[in-house]
């Protein structure tokens, strides 16, 4: 079964993306912490993170940079309700695979799941 972590500071918004998924067949952890994803990252296997750009502690950028070296061929979704330029091509630059806007569209997230989950680790 294919494992995904979410990270967001607003509890809401991860429960949402799960519901959304599991009805695929995921298996969806939802964090709000930045060190409990991380630490769940180091000793589970995870195929992707959805990742919140604004978090508590770091920036999703940063947190994206730890799962990088934690393990290098992960697959990443970085999500924003405040969308720039900047952040999407750091995000890009470090590793993201894709990048969604928020609100979720409940057809794009599956799209664009969907379709970071075909590539190859």
């Amino acid at each position: 079964m294919v494992k995904i972590v979410v990270l967001d500071d607003v509890i809401d918004a991860g429960i949402l993306i799960k519901r959304i998924l599991e009805r695929k067949g995921y298996d969806i952890s939802v964090f709000t912490e930045e060190e409990d994803a991380l630490n769940y990252a180091r000793s589970n296997d995870v195929d992707l993170v959805i990742l919140d750009i604004k978090l508590k502690k770091m920036s999703g950028v940063e947190v994206l940079e730890e799962l990088k070296k934690i393990t290098p061929s992960i697959r990443v979704i970085m999500l924003t309700g405040y969308p720039t330029i900047e952040t999407a091509r750091d995000s890009l630059k470090l590793g993201a695979n894709e990048y969604c806007v928020k609100p979720i569209d409940k057809e794009e997230l599956e799209e664009k799941v969907a379709g970071v989950l075909a590539l190859k680790k």
